[in-house]
């Protein structure tokens, strides 16, 4: 939930809009982000003021598939934490704002706010710096994951 100040919700929208559509002109690249070809397994750049968040979601509804894709993640746990950051969190039961429960391997920045515009380039190079690490690894280790 987005706290939008003393903005209204159409100057927050804008906000939101120019901040991604500013980031993708600074960083020309394709992100792999729902394109992991495993399905439910996601790379994610979040925005949950006052922090900014690079994640890996196993966003599976079964939660024994969900249980399964995690402990493969976290028996990389020590790579994982070599190759992106030693700041990685581990959460087998992460609750979104929309009530749905996954499993999330993450990193954050606070505090920051999007709504805060000296915070963009902030949260630009940490988005860039942690989800390439995390790209890099995932695609090393893709092949275990799926199986």
């Amino acid at each position: 939930m987005y706290f939008y100040g003393m903005y209204s919700k159409e100057e927050a929208k804008q906000i939101r809009q120019d901040f991604w559509t500013f980031f993708g002109k600074r960083y020309h690249r394709k992100w792999t982000l729902y394109d992991t070809k495993i399905k439910d397994i996601n790379l994610k750049f979040s925005m949950e003021d006052p922090r900014a968040m690079v994640s890996i979601d196993v966003e599976h509804d079964d939660d024994v598939f969900r249980e399964y894709y995690f402990d493969k993640l976290k028996s990389l746990k020590s790579i994982l934490i070599e190759e992106v950051s030693e700041d990685l969190v581990f959460d087998p039961h992460y609750l979104l704002e929309s009530g749905k429960e996954i499993s999330r391997i993450y990193i954050y920045l606070e505090p920051v706010k999007l709504m805060r515009k000296t915070d963009w380039p902030k949260i630009y190079e940490f988005f860039y710096k942690y989800m390439d690490r995390l790209e890099t690894f995932f695609w090393e280790y893709q092949d275990y994951i799926k199986e």
